[in-house]
């Protein structure tokens, strides 16, 4: 399917390895510039926690779904504006300022959320959050993966998937209990991060690359943005890279992988778990598995390649999303009844569209224009049960009465098998799709326009992400949560054939050969890009037979 040479990937991996180990300031780099990723992934995972107590707390919630995604998407909406700034900062300013701008972005938005009185003042923290967020999202891969030795930038990008994913797992648990021209100081940089006998040559390397891009657009700072923006349209090789950055990004948000990052307690209790209690522990086994899957990626992406990754990765998605659209579709069709004779010892408090005369079922039950929650059978959840007017007070009456009380899904036979379909979905996107789009656009774009196109891409994130999760639990009342499924299942689809014919391979190659692989007159992203010669001291492991 990708063409071209086999690589080393013993060598590789062994190399990642040893450099790792005896250049200990790579990894400390890494970690540093992936902070932003731990907050996010940790802001990703406490929010759709609190969202379960959020509704407890305020009833008028329980059937809003338009402002519990509000809560949820503002977040989202900050970081389409701190992705776009982020572009321009980092052309200005640099990677690192950046980072620290939106590290206290992030701090003074968990303060808003920690002494927040009512949902009003959540929104306005989520949005600071959201801001930093969206600043860190673009500018940590690209500031790790300008820092990295070739042979293993994607490993190390990776890194911040990792912090992302670890970040979300640390949250469900709690719920649950880099400038360039200044070479001396570049080169005490570039010696922490390369073997001494490589140092001069990387120093040589980067210097020429440099001036090649002064001397081609002038220096980075001295243009105006919209001057940067009217040049990077009207090159080819960025609007070839751009496209694909653009695709993957978008590709990234459309599969619904946030739908079950930010609602994944809800879809829980959409599978027929009506306890918060037992929705967030089992939404840990499915964050815990995001996190193995970012391990995964870090592993085999310098191994295996991007695009390979992404293309089996959304193979799975798409298997996967379609047997969570089949889980649900025979649960809503097999949901316990609505007896009227369960209804005696809750006389007084029954849903008001409720007609003995009519046949109802629990999704008859939830469905229902004012707000209602069905009371399961006391002895088996599966047998007929009552359907009451959701309350606190009506709430503890099931409770009280030994019963479980629904008011998102239904109790069913196949809650586990959607369980089981929602982790083989999140082990799918995990290793490619989760975290190679934000790799493929560290390295795929000229470095005189690196921080724009990298801010354009995060913002077509972003802007994907609000999409989705301002929409979700609105599809899923208006469509169902089968047909909602399915329908992220041919976006998935749709996802992997324009990735396969838009998306080409970067994996070992060095920021330059990318720029010729777009520039090249037979471009075919489906091929892998043969470099006419290796590059002289090219890394080892990387020469492509």
């Amino acid at each position: 399917m990708e063409g071209g040479g086999t690589v080393a990937d013993k060598a590789e991996f062994k190399e990642c390895l040893r450099l790792t180990w005896s250049q200990p300031y790579i990894l400390r780099l890494v970690f540093s510039a992936g902070i932003g990723g731990l907050l996010f992934g940790y802001d990703t995972g406490v929010i759709s926690g609190a969202l379960l107590f959020i509704r407890d707390d305020f009833i008028s919630l329980e059937k809003n779904t338009t402002l519990r995604e509000t809560i949820v998407s503002m977040a989202v909406a900050g970081a389409i504006v701190g992705a776009g700034l982020g572009g321009w900062m980092n052309d200005k300013f640099g990677r690192r300022p950046s980072l620290i701008i939106a590290d206290i972005l992030f701090i003074a938005g968990a303060a808003i959320m920690a002494f927040a009185p009512n949902p009003a003042v959540i929104i306005v923290g989520r949005v600071f959050v959201g801001l930093g967020v969206g600043m860190a999202s673009m500018t940590a891969p690209l500031y790790i993966s300008e820092a990295s030795p070739a042979r293993i930038r994607g490993a190390l990008v990776s890194t911040n998937g990792l912090l992302i994913t670890g970040g979300q797992f640390m949250a469900y648990l709690i719920n649950l209990a880099f400038t360039k021209g200044r070479k001396e100081e570049t080169a005490a940089i570039l010696r922490k991060i390369y073997p001494a006998n490589e140092v001069e040559q990387e120093i040589e390397s980067l210097r020429k690359s440099i001036d090649d891009e002064i001397l081609l657009e002038g220096s980075i700072g001295e243009q105006g943005m919209i001057g940067k923006l009217k040049k990077a349209f009207g090159s080819k090789i960025v609007r070839r890279g751009l496209m694909a950055g653009i695709i993957v990004q978008v590709a990234q948000q459309f599969v619904g992988i946030n739908t079950v990052m930010y609602y994944s307690p809800t879809i829980v209790q959409l599978a027929g778990f009506a306890s918060n209690d037992t929705a967030m522990a089992l939404s840990l086994i499915t964050s815990g598995l995001n996190a193995i899957g970012s391990i995964v990626s870090m592993f085999f992406v310098d191994r295996a390649g991007r695009r390979r990754l992404m293309l089996l990765s959304l193979v799975g998605i798409v298997g996967w999303l379609a047997v969570l659209g089949g889980t649900f579709l025979g649960a809503a069709h097999n949901a316990p009844p609505v007896s009227e004779l369960e209804m005696q010892p809750f006389a007084n408090q029954m849903c008001p569209e409720y007609k003995p005369s009519v046949h109802w079922s629990c999704m008859d039950c939830l469905k229902a224009e004012s707000t209602c929650g069905f009371c399961a059978h006391q002895g088996d959840t599966l047998l007929p049960g009552v359907c009451l007017a959701l309350s606190n007070a009506t709430r503890g009456l099931c409770h009280a009465d030994h019963r479980e009380f629904y008011s998102e899904g239904c109790p069913n036979k196949f809650g586990w098998l959607a369980l089981l379909a929602l982790g083989a979905y999140i082990v799918s996107y995990s290793p490619g799709m989760g975290t190679v789009p934000w790799i493929v656009n560290s390295e795929i774009y000229p470095l005189r326009f690196r921080g724009v196109c990298g801010g354009i891409a995060a913002v077509a994130n972003w802007v994907s992400n609000l999409i989705v999760t301002q929409t979700f639990l609105t599809l899923t009342k208006a469509l169902g949560t089968s047909a909602t499924f399915f329908l992220f299942c041919g976006v998935s689809f749709l996802a992997l054939v324009v990735v396969f014919f838009t998306v080409p391979e970067t994996k070992g190659l060095q920021f330059e050969e990318v720029e010729k692989m777009l520039g090249s007159k037979d471009y075919k992203p489906w091929k892998r890009y043969r470099p006419e010669a290796p590059l002289k001291g090219r890394e080892i492991g990387l020469a492509i037979p």
